[in-house]
C-alpha cells in the first residue's frame, strides 16, 4: 500500500427493516394483488395496499401461507375521504400469533361498488363488516347478514360519513304517555353551547400582585 493512500473500511450497511422485508415479501407473493407497500408511525406499522377485486385472494394467501400465517382478523373499519373519487378506505387488521406480527391491509371503493366479503376467510368479520356498513355505507358483496348493527332500526344514512348531518328530523325515545319507544321529533333540551377547553392557568393573562408592578412602572420608584 502506497503511503498517501488511507485504507478506508466501508461501514456496513444498515439492516433493512423487517415489516418492509414482510411486506416485499407479501407483495411478491401476491403476484399483482398488492399495489403498495409502506410503513407508519416511524416504522412501527406496516400498511399493505391492494386491489379491491383480489381481496379475498390476498386475504386468504394471508391466513394459509406459513410465512405470513395470519391467522386473526383483529378488526375492519371504513374511512371517510369525501374529496376522493373512490371516497372510502376499508381497513383490514391482521396479527399473526405464529410469528408476531400485524398488517394493515386497505382497499378504497366508493358508494356503489361493493367490496368483496371475507366472511369466507374469517367468519368473525361479519360484525365488523355490519358495523362499516352501518356506520360508514359500505356495502360487502358476499355478506349473508348486511344488517345495521348499532343504530336503529329504520334509521336512514350513515353516521360517520363526513357529509353526514349533525341534526336529524326524528329521533328515538321512550314515550312516557303511550309507555313504549317510539318516534318523534328531535327535541334540544338547551340551545348549543361554546365550550372553552383552554386551562384556568392558560386563560390567565396576569397573576395576582401584578398591579403593583404596573403601578410602580407607573408612578416611579418611591
Amino acid at each position: 500500500m502506497a503511503e498517501n493512500e488511507i485504507a478506508t473500511a466501508e461501514a456496513p450497511a444498515a439492516p433493512e427493516n423487517p415489516l418492509l422485508v414482510l411486506g416485499k415479501a407479501i407483495a411478491e407473493a401476491a403476484d399483482g394483488a398488492v399495489t403498495g407497500v409502506d410503513l407508519a408511525r416511524f416504522g412501527q406499522e406496516l400498511v399493505v395496499t391492494a386491489q379491491r377485486d383480489s381481496l379475498v385472494t390476498l386475504m386468504t394467501l394471508l391466513r394459509d401461507d406459513p410465512r405470513f400465517a395470519f391467522e386473526q382478523c383483529m378488526d375492519v373499519c371504513a374511512v371517510d375521504w369525501p374529496d376522493k373519487a373512490e371516497r372510502f378506505e376499508v381497513v383490514y387488521n391482521l396479527l399473526s400469533l405464529s410469528h408476531n406480527h400485524r398488517v394493515r391491509v386497505v382497499v378504497t371503493t366508493d358508494e356503489a361498488t361493493p367490496v368483496p366479503s371475507v366472511v369466507g376467510v374469517w367468519p368473525a368479520v361479519t360484525w365488523f363488516e355490519r358495523e362499516a356498513w352501518d356506520m360508514v355505507g359500505v356495502v360487502f358483496a358476499g355478506q349473508p347478514d348486511l344488517r345495521r348493527i348499532l343504530t336503529d332500526y329504520g334509521f336512514e344514512g350513515h353516521p360517520l360519513r363526513k357529509d353526514f348531518p349533525l341534526t336529524g328530523f326524528v329521533e328515538l325515545r321512550y314515550d312516557e304517555e303511550l309507555k313504549r319507544v317510539a318516534y318523534g321529533p328531535v327535541e334540544l333540551k338547551q340551545e348549543f353551547r361554546d365550550f372553552d377547553f383552554m386551562s384556568p392557568w392558560e386563560a390567565m393573562t396576569s397573576l395576582p400582585g401584578d398591579e403593583k408592578v404596573h403601578q410602580n412602572r407607573l408612578e416611579g420608584p418611591a
